[in-house]
């Protein structure tokens, strides 16, 4: 199945023109990154959320949802497809919180994305969903800099074991650099997204099984993050405000007014 790309254009306020240029690909990723927000719902209500084009249309273009970093990228790459740019899926390890010897599993989608007629390609995340995240596509080249305002991040290449080189995105806060996430270029294929993001789904000790986790990052680039009943919100100054939220009706209702996401009729969320 196609995507409905009108609908969703509409469903990320996106009005360009569709073609696979370098322009659009910036623009079409912002407008994806502010338009649906970050969410893992169907994980701690049960069950794996689904990876078909249909499904994901359904869910996050006309459903009022949102989802974690297999459902966006694989939108966002179902789109960028149909208007002719090339796109490999990548895994992340990610860094970001990670103890000094700790290795995690590759749990993240990234994507590869190749313009028509452009040498080098560019490295999309509209996923990750944290502060740190991407908000416009970074060029594949050791030492390139995007300043996706407010944020501005780095690739760099960092000393590993393996034969593949190993790229690590960095986010600068304040003053310094912080690692998000490293990958290597090996092309990953939808199947394996499949079994990884079951596990990430169903698995017992899987954080995004456990607790609700959602963030929105909005135009005035302020950025709401939500952990279990923990809410966050950074303003464009920089300025943060915490507090805990009193148990799950005020979960449902922060879901829904503060991040814009359609919480199912009924939901017994974890708190």
């Amino acid at each position: 199945m196609t995507l409905d790309l009108d609908a969703y254009f509409a469903r990320i306020g996106w009005t360009g023109e569709p073609r696979p240029t370098v322009e659009v690909l910036r623009s079409l990723h912002r407008a994806h990154a502010l338009g649906i927000p970050f969410e893992n719902l169907d994980p701690v209500l049960g069950s794996a959320p689904s990876l078909a084009v249909a499904d994901l249309e359904a869910k996050l273009v006309r459903g009022g949802r949102g989802g974690y970093c297999y459902e966006h990228n694989t939108l966002f790459g179902t789109a960028l497809r149909q208007l002719g740019f090339t796109v490999t899926l990548l895994a992340a390890r990610v860094v970001l919180g990670a103890a000094p010897g700790d290795i995690r599993p590759r749990s993240h989608m990234l994507l590869r994305v190749d313009v028509p007629d452009v040498t080098t390609p560019y490295i999309a995340d509209v996923g990750f969903g944290d502060i740190g995240a991407l908000l416009e596509p970074i060029e594949l080249v050791a030492g390139a800099e995007v300043y996706d305002a407010p944020r501005h991040h780095r690739l760099v290449t960092v000393a590993h074991d393996g034969p593949l080189e190993m790229w690590e995105l960095r986010a600068e806060k304040s003053g310094s650099w912080e690692g998000q996430y490293t990958f290597t270029l090996e092309p990953f294929e939808a199947p394996d997204f499949t079994m990884i993001n079951w596990y990430i789904a169903t698995a017992p000790h899987s954080p995004f099984a456990r607790a609700v986790y959602a963030h929105r990052t909005l135009p005035d680039a302020s950025h709401r993050s939500l952990a279990g009943l923990d809410l966050i919100e950074r303003a464009e100054d920089g300025t943060i405000k915490e507090r805990l939220l009193s148990g799950h009706d005020e979960m449902v209702q922060v879901l829904r007014n503060d991040f814009g996401i359609r919480v199912p009729e009924g939901a017994e969320l974890p708190v």
